[in-house]
């Protein structure tokens, strides 16, 4: 289905992947093997066992630059990659994914803008699935691959006609919080429940845990403290919480490019801080 070698799509329960995809109407587009666990844990747990919702995944990089410590100090590369691949996999049975792609492409391939063979792959998944929600990574956020792989998941959704696009695009959290969004403009999905699915989704990845990285008790700490510190006046909603950027506008409007919905954001987030130091100045 996608022009890399080694690239898969990967179906848990066995289906054909046609009718696996076509079912599919959360998708959530990551660029590293556990982004996805990270940042879209609420179209997962939005279709954890159900019938009538169902999660894809889809990884677009290989996972060949990870870092390694412990067990996997000596891998090399080419191990890794298999080693994060199944990891994936993994999760998506563990989750109970509907699909788990993952399309193999170098950190450098993503970065390459304009129509590329990752905007193909991309757009041939969302043209294959029933998406109605999708989750990108954030604009804002600091790592270099997880912008690039955003920027290239929605030029492939902008090929799409109006009606097959998604109703809701959320950029979410891995490598920069969304607490500095204003809270008008701010998408807070609950996620509260099924805590130790939410653990044992994020446990999966050892190699990247034992590299040295506690992404699963970071990732579950943000989400407690934005279910805290998300409002100042009020006992607290939900238990868990993530934050998300609505997407959504350039879905609707071809004319808006990326850079300009950010800087919006920003300009709010701006404003928001000079009014309230005016205000009490």
């Amino acid at each position: 289905m996608f022009n890399k070698s080694g690239s898969e799509l990967f179906v848990p329960d066995g289906l054909p992947v046609e009718q696996a995809l076509v079912r599919c109407d959360h998708l959530a587009i990551a660029a590293h093997q556990d982004d996805i666990e990270i940042m879209a844990i609420h179209g997962i747990l939005q279709c954890f066992g159900r019938d009538d919702h169902w999660f894809c995944g889809c990884v677009v990089t290989d996972g060949a630059g990870s870092p390694r410590d412990d067990l996997y100090a000596s891998t090399s590369d080419e191990q890794m990659k298999q080693i994060r691949k199944q990891e994936q996999r993994k999760a998506a049975i563990v989750g109970e994914y509907g699909a788990q792609a993952a399309m193999c492409y170098s950190s450098a391939e993503t970065k390459h803008s304009g129509d590329t063979p990752v905007v193909d792959d991309l757009y041939k998944l969302f043209m294959a699935s029933s998406a109605h929600t999708v989750y990108l990574h954030n604009l804002a956020d600091k790592h270099p691959t997880h912008v690039a792989t955003a920027l290239r998941a929605i030029c492939a959704l902008r090929r799409l006609p109006m009606e097959r696009r998604p109703k809701h695009l959320y950029g979410c959290e891995v490598w920069r919080d969304l607490d500095w969004l204003v809270d008008e403009q701010k998408v807070a999905l609950d996620v509260s429940g099924h805590e130790s699915l939410q653990a044992a989704l994020l446990g999966v990845f050892d190699s990247q845990i034992c590299g040295g990285k506690r992404y699963d008790l970071a990732a579950m700490g943000r989400r407690r403290a934005h279910a805290t510190y998300y409002a100042s006046h009020g006992v607290d909603a939900s238990s868990l919480l993530t934050f998300a950027m609505d997407l959504s506008p350039l879905m609707e409007d071809d004319t808006l490019s990326p850079l300009a919905l950010v800087e919006k954001y920003i300009a709010a987030f701006s404003s928001d801080i000079r009014d309230r130091m005016r205000a009490m100045g």
